[in-house]
């Protein structure tokens, strides 16, 4: 989803080729990608490892991703949200003057390339992969796009966890194994709601702009201090999730390693606390993006080193 992850770039003014790399907001990819690894590595445990599907899962996900940015970049400055003091965006239009027709083009011509790998997938795979990723890739288009977008809505959190945690995890170890295991259910269960915490630290920072565009987002309904504690409620649960999958047997103690992240996550929280300007609150976006990365490196690393021993 577009605004899973947001932080502040550098204040030197972009140039050439690096329009063009903000443009793709790189820093939103571990979102993609992160799924597609702890997907692949379960795989392994039941001894499956095909590289080319691996391949094309992992690059259709990073050019739905990367064509999301792009549709919320071209639908919030259509309706104004953007200009050029809005902290956190990829900034091509209102900073860089490309034009919006552009970036909604170069958008779609990524979800075409996606499409493409998507077929290569099904037809090696199931065609159901298929219906599935068209739903997942009109679930990104439509998080910005369209009518009523869902990052207006309070239920962006449900839709970007359920899509770029659950969905991708299970479709990445699928394609792999053929099945779908209650361990590869259980275990994109605290991935989900990470992502989740990722626009959740997002729409806190954003909170009184989005409400005065017109948004209704969890952050605005919650309020400021609410949110903070649902976000650390967040980090909990999934941290307890881990706990429950290694106790119950779903999962070996080399998955709690995942603790190994927790000062991220008590950076995040307490970095929101006391905040008020969103360039402030920054540093607690980065540490939120930072915390779902490095736990969803640790899950794949825990699973690997079960894989080998």
């Amino acid at each position: 989803m577009s605004a899973i992850i947001e932080r502040q770039e550098d204040v030197k003014q972009p140039s050439g080729w690096q329009v063009w790399w903000r443009l793709l907001r790189p820093h939103t990819l571990t979102a993609a990608f992160i799924p597609v690894f702890i997907g692949t590595m379960l795989a392994l445990l039941y001894g499956e490892f095909h590289m080319l599907l691996f391949l094309a899962m992992l690059f259709a996900s990073l050019l739905i991703q990367t064509a999301t940015n792009m549709f919320n970049e071209y639908y919030d400055y259509k309706r104004g949200l953007d200009t050029k003091d809005s902290v956190g965006i990829g900034g091509a239009i209102v900073r860089d003057g490309v034009e919006p027709a552009v970036v909604l083009r170069l958008g779609l011509i990524l979800f075409a390339i996606a499409l493409l790998l998507g077929v290569y997938i099904s037809a090696t795979t199931s065609w159901w992969i298929a219906v599935i990723g068209a739903i997942s890739m009109a679930a990104g288009y439509f998080y910005t796009g369209g009518p009523y977008p869902i990052a207006y809505t309070p239920f962006g959190e449900i839709v970007s966890g359920f899509f770029m945690g659950l969905v991708i995890i299970l479709i990445s170890f699928f394609i792999q194994t053929g099945t779908v295991t209650t361990e590869s259910v259980l275990i994109s269960i605290p991935i989900s709601i990470l992502c989740g915490a990722i626009l959740t630290s997002n729409n806190i920072r954003d909170r009184e702009g989005d409400e005065k565009s017109g948004r209704r987002t969890l952050a605005i309904l919650l309020g400021h201090e609410n949110s903070i504690k649902f976000l650390a409620a967040m980090f909990a649960v999934s941290y307890l999730w881990i706990v429950g999958m290694v106790i119950t047997g779903y999962g070996t103690l080399w998955l709690l390693l995942v603790f190994l992240s927790v000062p991220k996550a008590i950076l995040a929280t307490k970095s929101f606390v006391g905040k008020t300007r969103p360039v402030e609150m920054m540093p607690a976006m980065k540490a939120t993006a930072q915390m779902h990365t490095i736990f969803g490196f640790l899950v794949s690393i825990g699973l690997l080193i079960e894989y080998i021993f």
